[in-house]
């Protein structure tokens, strides 16, 4: 079953000329949907703005969900994405987020966190390099730098932050590292993979004002705007905040 989730966002700059439609998402991490083998199952939950991976998944499969739904592929790499078809000298996807990067998809700052070790094709955890990828991100997204101030970021990872979307054991606990990041940028939507299904409660957990969201198969997100009266987004630090 293809799930859908409708998240508002704090922004109204990325709607802007949208007519009030929202913005279509579809995340996907770790194992096919095989919903959308079907045609007529693509077609009941067109149009897609953007497609978002979270790991975990073979870039076939990525690029045909880009493919698919004519829209631009965003994604970062899991523990398991390093050699078979990652290795091939003609890549059928771009490539990944870097380190801490940042791009727009849909008018939106998404910021990437992929498996620290999984490039090289490690697949241990590695809580250090999780710390240098979440520092290099929290530099990059810095108001003036990597976005506008008062502008929301939406964070991908293959991993879920500490106690937000983990599960209780040593593998597949969250970093601390992402942890800080969420409570200092304050996210309003944070999308990962990594987790089993079978672990945890729930799949979709609040942690402050952000939402964490597993997205092991597919999700379909719809970000909707807040309203023009709604609160600008302030990060904790940004003087506009206080």
């Amino acid at each position: 079953m293809i799930r859908r989730v409708t998240v508002e966002w704090p922004d109204d700059r990325p709607f802007r000329g949208r007519g009030g439609r929202p913005i279509r998402l579809l995340a996907a991490s770790d194992q096919r949907e095989p919903a959308f083998e079907v045609e007529k199952n693509r077609v009941s939950i067109d149009p897609i703005d953007g497609v978002i991976g979270c790991g975990d998944l073979d870039p076939r499969w990525l690029a045909f969900l880009a493919d698919a739904f004519h829209a631009p592929l965003v994604y970062v790499r899991g523990n398991h994405d390093a050699g078979g078809d990652w290795d091939e000298q003609h890549p059928v996807v771009p490539e990944a987020l870097p380190w801490g990067g940042l791009t727009r998809l849909a008018g939106v700052v998404v910021g990437g966190l992929e498996w620290p070790e999984g490039r090289d094709g490690g697949n241990r955890r590695r809580p250090d390099l999780a710390w240098l990828q979440t520092i290099r991100l929290a530099w990059a997204a810095l108001p003036g730098r990597g976005r506008r101030r008062g502008e929301p970021l939406l964070v991908i990872s293959h991993a879920a932050p500490e106690g937000a979307g983990d599960a209780p054991d040593a593998y597949h606990r969250g970093f601390r590292a992402y942890r800080w990041l969420l409570d200092r940028v304050r996210p309003p939507l944070w999308l990962h993979g990594h987790t089993t299904t079978a672990s945890v409660p729930e799949l979709q957990v609040r942690a402050g004002v952000t939402t964490v969201l597993n997205v092991t198969g597919a999700v379909v997100i719809e970000l909707v705007s807040a309203g023009n009266g709604a609160r600008p987004h302030h990060d904790v630090g940004d003087p506009a905040g206080r």
